[in-house]
């Protein structure tokens, strides 16, 4: 089962998906004329804008429920393995995929705003829902219903249970069977209670574990702050083969960085639309623009706190693809949350370890819960004409039983099933956005002459010749910016 795997792994991930995944974020980066840049004060000022309604969420939750897929376990147990598969090169490839990816985001998560439904009382929304309407390729958009189905009811809960259960192993010894039992629990109680509670859930935790983590890892590198140059040349340097000791991995550098870097961020993969769809606001380019801005904070904040920790302590392993060392920094420790906590404690004696295996239980334990909110996107996308209450149902169970068969197996498997996943769903989604993103830039395009003119935008997709998005009548734009401006103040250019 394992080779099995590893294999399928192997053809996912080919050098096709990197470049794919480069490739298409540099397109989409030319095309907006760099959106993540020009509008970056609009991404923040948009954050904090907005009002949920009885049927969906405000700007914030949704930018939080999408943070907790975004930063999980790739962001801490990630970041190792592509240090110690790619080098220290392969943290500026995962930057790139972070500034590039951020207008993939952009043009999925509006596109997801464009083509958004309203089912049992909640706006819902994704790839499937524009891979039907907008490319009126309906075995498409179910095909990918069916792989996001499994791939987050199944095989991506895995590898985050199994970072919880080795980083709390770690901390205090506990056992990984009573990890899962807790776990279990745990999960249970939240998905019963449905989108709001995840929301709700996600909004405190979120943003508090994320600052925690990005404040200790600054104290560790402001103590060491002498270093940081050296550190950040050693990572360009590694990052195209000029680095001595890392020269002969640099295409391992680029490898892990895309992967490492397309699994924490997820831009492009097709994940964060179906968080930004259920945010009630009266642009799609508006969750666009948030969704951009959440990119970074996994990957420029969050990831980059992580490799800088444990590049300034030196507490990581490098190794070529025959198993040879290349550098060992820290003999005896598996690749993964151990790399952090050692670094960690050795900086922090008596609270290093301890700290890491808190933020990695709440990094994990949201990003699973996001993944259930995901796949249950999708099974409601499937039971829209006929309703199977039992495949919901189903998910429920079968997310909580993947996190307890990851929590007590391999980390390996467990990442390599991820990767699957992760794999599966970029080539999917990435391929659809790659077909529709005129139809995202449209949208900028409208909202950049409606900021212009002063007005807060409303969008009427009949104006800009958009078919097909039936939820965005004259009358919903018109009470989706009434309900904003209950919080929101004129935007200002």
């Amino acid at each position: 089962m394992n080779e099995l795997v590893s294999t399928l792994n192997g053809l996912v991930w080919s050098p096709a998906l990197i470049y794919l995944c480069l490739g298409v974020g540099l397109y989409f980066s030319l095309r907006g004329r760099f959106l993540q840049v020009r509008h970056f004060k609009e991404m923040i000022r948009l954050m904090f804008t907005g009002k949920t309604d009885e049927h969906g969420i405000t700007s914030f939750q949704a930018l939080t429920m999408t943070l907790a897929g975004r930063v999980g376990t790739g962001n801490i147990a990630g970041v190792a393995t592509a240090i110690t598969f790619g080098g220290p090169g392969a943290v500026f490839w995962m930057w790139m995929v972070a500034f590039l990816g951020a207008s993939s985001a952009f043009v999925e998560s509006t596109l997801g705003q464009v083509y958004k439904e309203k089912l049992n009382g909640e706006y819902r929304g994704g790839p499937a829902f524009y891979i039907e309407r907008g490319l009126g390729l309906k075995w498409y958009a179910w095909l990918f219903a069916i792989v996001t189905v499994f791939a987050c009811g199944l095989l991506l809960p895995g590898v985050q249970a199994n970072s919880i259960a080795s980083s709390v192993n770690t901390a205090f010894g506990i056992d990984p069977n009573v990890t899962a039992a807790v776990l279990a629990v745990l999960i249970g109680l939240i998905i019963f209670g449905g989108v709001k509670r995840i929301a709700h859930f996600t909004q405190v935790v979120v943003p508090f574990m994320a600052l925690g983590y990005i404040l200790v890892a600054m104290v560790i590198i402001l103590l060491n702050i002498e270093k940081l140059p050296e550190v950040i040349a050693l990572i360009v340097k590694s990052a195209f083969g000029l680095e001595a000791g890392f020269g002969a991995i640099v295409g391992m550098a680029i490898q892990w960085g895309v992967k490492r870097g397309v699994y924490s961020n997820e831009a492009g993969q097709g994940t964060g639309p179906h968080a930004s769809s259920a945010a009630a606001v009266s642009h799609p380019a508006k969750q666009g623009l948030v969704q951009g801005f959440s990119v970074y904070i996994d990957t420029l904040f969050v990831c980059s706190a992580t490799a800088f920790m444990l590049l300034i302590t030196g507490q990581y392993n490098v190794q070529a693809p025959d198993g040879s060392a290349l550098f060992t920094g820290i003999a005896g420790v598996a690749a993964g949350p151990g790399y952090v906590q050692t670094a960690m404690e050795n900086m922090m004696p008596g609270f290093g370890n301890a700290f890491v295996a808190i933020a990695l239980f709440f990094f994990a334990f949201t990003t699973i819960l996001a993944y259930y909110y995901i796949a249950e996107t999708n099974i409601a996308y499937i039971n829209r004409k006929v309703k199977r209450p039992i495949l919901t149902l189903l998910l429920k169970f079968g997310i909580i039983a993947a996190t307890v068969y990851g929590t007590v197996h391999t980390a390996t498997f467990a990442w390599d099933l991820g990767d699957l996943g992760v794999g599966l769903m970029a080539w999917l989604n990435i391929i659809a956005i790659l077909l529709m993103h005129k139809v995202a830039y449209k949208c900028l395009k409208d909202y950049e002459q409606q900021l212009d003119e002063g007005k807060d935008p409303v969008f009427h997709p009949e104006k800009l010749g958009i078919k097909n998005a039936d939820y965005w009548s004259t009358s919903t734009s018109e009470e989706n910016l009434t309900a904003e401006k209950g919080e929101a103040q004129q935007p200002q250019r």
